[in-house]
């Protein structure tokens, strides 16, 4: 097994985290995290597929729109896909790679996923299925669909070329410790299974892939302004950093990550938290 090498580490370092000719999917991409990664890539010169599932197609649709624009016009297209469902996950990710990438993908992001707060004494179980069909199955069915991409298009290249395709899943904080005063322990069990296996995947497909995990603390998206205020002022007194993550602090992570200037990086959690998860 080895690990792509970079194609030019001596060359000026803005150079590594170029994009340019690179097709890179996101699901959940319509909003919050999703949608200012996709615009991260996007404007270090990937052409961008994002996935929505209750975002309205026409919105879905202007927000592919709005992007290409906003970047000179490169490719940028929205596909509707329920990430529980396996076999609609492979149908997408084979389309974006045919349609947006020419044959070609290199960046995959899974960070479709969502968030309850039930006591778990009283979790239903569906509502506890569903959790870990959205956060772990259809992170899983993402990255199984994508590596058979990547693992086909290595393979065409010959074994011997090294293959720098890239996955990335958006794991949380919540994967580390036990957030309080929210009772959320089916969330964080979820998140704590995508990190390790994210790990896990990192070792299994080194061949032909790189894998790791972004894990964001508290960002200021829809999933938080929902929360009672008691809560984010506990929030904030225990944040060594004081407040909120705006959701486009985050896209330079995921450039990074993406980018040939991660190399050597693979099966890395990284988290961004303002030190929330120090003390």
């Amino acid at each position: 097994m080895v690990l792509a090498p970079h194609p030019s580490p001596e060359a000026p370092v803005l150079s590594h985290f170029d994009l340019r000719g690179k097709t890179a999917l996101v699901t959940g991409g319509c909003r919050g995290i999703g949608l200012e990664v996709a615009r991260g890539l996007c404007e270090a010169g990937a052409n961008v597929a994002i996935t929505y599932t209750s975002t309205a197609a026409g919105d879905a649709e202007k927000i592919a729109s709005d992007m290409s624009a906003a970047n000179g016009g490169r490719s940028v297209k929205a596909y509707r896909c329920n990430v529980r469902k396996r076999e609609e996950v492979e149908a997408t990710v084979e389309a974006v790679a045919k349609e947006v990438g020419g044959g070609r993908l290199d960046i995959v992001v899974a960070n479709a996923g969502i968030a309850d707060h039930i006591p778990a004494q009283d979790y239903p179980e569906d509502k506890f299925r569903e959790m870990f069909d959205v956060n772990v199955n259809g992170a899983f069915w993402t990255a199984q669909a994508a590596a058979r991409v990547f693992e086909r298009q290595w393979k065409a290249g010959g074994e011997g070329t090294p293959h720098r395709a890239s996955l990335i899943f958006t794991a949380s904080v919540s994967a580390t410790l036990v957030n309080i005063p929210q009772k959320q322990a089916a969330y964080n069990a979820s998140k704590a299974a995508l990190v390790h296996l994210s790990k896990s995947l990192s070792v299994e497909w080194v061949d032909f892939m790189r894998v790791n995990c972004v894990s964001p603390g508290f960002i200021d998206t829809e999933m938080l302004t929902v929360h009672p205020e008691e809560w984010r002022k506990q929030w904030f007194s225990m944040i060594p950093g004081r407040r909120l993550c705006k959701t486009p602090e985050l896209k330079g992570a995921y450039v990074f990550l993406a980018s040939d200037a991660s190399s050597y990086m693979t099966g890395a959690d990284m988290i961004i938290d303002g030190g929330y998860t120090l003390p």
